[in-house]
């Protein structure tokens, strides 16, 4: 384990030494949060619309359906950031930023360092839940798989700004792709039948 654990503290090492200056801005816009709301209307607009297009339904029923979809994107949300926390205080793997023995080593970009624990990224599943659970929405849109290169950045930007290391983002992504795969083939398939 300590010498996975070396790997992973020299990985971040190595891809955080690629940063400089005037990148940073552009990392910050990606890791905020905020920055994504257009995306999540913009997913949420085109879900209505497919949903519209593949049921043959009331007005009413397709509201019912659209309600269940965004509520299942909620819950997939929920579960992956309170795995994180649940791994992270079980863990309690320090976020680089506050390791002593590597805080001197890299680039520390953003100022709030986050809490105190890293391992998992929650921003990374998190990002991974929502693209995953929309290509699994859409699988008959190729344009779909565009939504990994966005969670890829999201979860990109985190070892960049010295918040996490890879193993961090790795099983966070895993994680959310692992959850949205579950929950799409066990209950969203059903629930899809119910309303044909």
């Amino acid at each position: 384990m300590e010498t996975i654990l070396e790997f992973d503290k020299n990985l971040l090492i190595f891809f955080n030494s690629f940063g400089s200056n005037q990148f940073d801005q552009f990392w910050l816009i990606i890791t905020n949060k905020y920055t994504h709301i257009p995306l999540y209307f913009f997913l949420l607009l085109t879900l209505f619309k497919k949903l519209k297009k593949q049921f043959n339904l009331s007005k009413k029923n397709i509201a019912k359906l659209y309600l269940i979809y965004v509520s299942s994107v909620i819950f997939l949300i929920f579960i992956s950031d309170q795995l994180s926390n649940f791994f992270k205080s079980t863990f309690q793997r320090l976020r680089p930023c506050h390791d002593d023995q590597i805080q001197s080593l890299i680039r520390i970009v953003k100022e709030d360092c986050g809490g105190l624990f890293s391992f998992f990224s929650a921003h990374a599943s998190n990002s991974f839940v929502i693209a995953s659970i929309f290509f699994f929405f859409n699988r008959d849109n190729k344009w779909y798989s565009l939504l990994f290169v966005w969670s890829f950045l999201v979860a990109a930007s985190r070892v960049y700004l010295g918040v996490h290391f890879p193993s961090d983002i790795i099983l966070g992504a895993l994680i959310g792709i692992l959850i949205s795969f579950m929950f799409y083939k066990t209950i969203l398939i059903r629930i899809n039948k119910k309303f044909i």
